[in-house]
């Protein structure tokens, strides 16, 4: 699932406590020859709220069942996100199907500007100051992953250190 992002640290969810949001839960509805079949998907996002989080998606024929399900989903899909201060460590842009989604770090004491999905995430992750904006398709699912696809391009100073083999100063001075 995150085959494609670089300096992806996945967390095994053992000894850690997991918080979880529901996003969404929607009805899905099957026309069989005997009538109408109706389903439920949820879509859950847990984390630590110190820089661990993971999104799930559960289906089930009754809502607490797919909630189950979305959350176990959610508990295999661990990884951690470079958190500074509180705050992400500096701007950037997610995409996935016709969601986009920008995050920009705030001072302290701005508190999480950003709507329901992107919201989730956030506070699931463990920021408590940052600036966002959703444009384009306002589907929770492709929000959600459109909000891990920006936070899984962050990278910290020190793991920017370390890929150039250069020291800390070094990132900063130039």
């Amino acid at each position: 699932m995150y085959h494609k992002y670089k300096n992806v640290e996945r967390v095994k969810p053992s000894g850690l406590e997991l918080q979880d949001h529901l996003v969404g839960v929607q009805r899905v509805t099957k026309v069989t020859k005997g009538g109408r079949a109706f389903g439920f998907s949820a879509i859950v996002v847990v984390g630590d709220g110190n820089g661990v989080v993971g999104h799930g998606l559960g289906k089930s024929k009754d809502v607490a069942s797919a909630i189950a399900k979305a959350i176990e989903d959610a508990k295999k899909n661990l990884v951690r996100i470079p958190i500074i201060k509180q705050t992400l460590p500096h701007e950037q842009k997610g995409k996935f199907g016709g969601a986009k989604v920008f995050l920009k770090p705030a001072s302290h004491g701005t508190g999480v500007i950003a709507g329901g999905a992107v919201r989730a995430v956030l506070d699931s992750v463990g920021v408590h100051d940052v600036l966002s904006k959703s444009q384009g398709s306002s589907n929770p699912h492709n929000v959600v992953k459109a909000t891990f696809d920006a936070l899984l391009q962050l990278r910290s100073a020190s793991m920017i250190a370390k890929e150039r083999g250069i020291s800390l100063e070094k990132v900063f001075k130039g």
